[in-house]
């Protein structure tokens, strides 16, 4: 599936709002369920816009339509220790299990590195999630460690895995 990447935008909010309130979506996250609405969402995105120097958010969209469905992050970037923190949702049902997730996190990974001058990257991904952990494992991310017990999801704690990949380690891989 051929996708390309683009700053979100105001125009984008209906649809991310829609992804927020799914819990199906949210479940797969490290974040908690909270109800959300527009308001919020808006008030979510001024402090983007606002936030700007030091985080990344861009919308995935299909190239044949120009759709969004998904959302890739690189937040709390850090100028000095060159290094931020990935974020990935895909929001569209409809979209999932067709490689666009691999697309976008190899897209956002060459823009932080590439662009950005990064040299690390790093995220946080639920223990359970095994579909998200062996593609992140496929794509270069190594597991730094273990937070037990750390977050709260559906009733019970779930284990929080920290991994990073870095410029070198892309740098090998290509």
């Amino acid at each position: 599936m051929d996708i390309f990447l683009r700053e979100i935008e105001a125009a984008d909010l209906p649809t991310i709002t829609a992804w927020r309130a799914d819990r199906d979506v949210v479940d797969a996250l490290v974040g908690n369920f909270r109800h959300v609405n527009g308001d919020m969402d808006r008030r979510w995105y001024d402090a983007y816009l606002a936030s700007r120097a030091n985080n990344v958010r861009l919308a995935i969209c299909l190239r044949e339509s120009g759709q969004c469905v998904g959302v890739v992050y690189l937040l709390n970037i850090h100028w000095i220790n060159r290094s931020g923190e990935f974020g990935i949702q895909i929001g569209d049902r409809a979209a999932r299990g067709r490689g666009i997730g691999e697309s976008a996190t190899r897209l956002m990974l060459q823009h932080a590195f590439g662009d950005l001058n990064m040299h690390r990257v790093y995220l946080s991904v639920l223990a359970d999630n095994a579909r998200a952990i062996r593609l992140y494992e496929r794509i270069g991310f190594r597991h730094e460690g273990v937070q037990r017990d750390a977050v709260f999801k559906c009733g019970r704690y779930i284990d929080l895995l920290t991994m990073a990949t870095l410029a070198t380690d892309q740098a090998a891989r290509h």
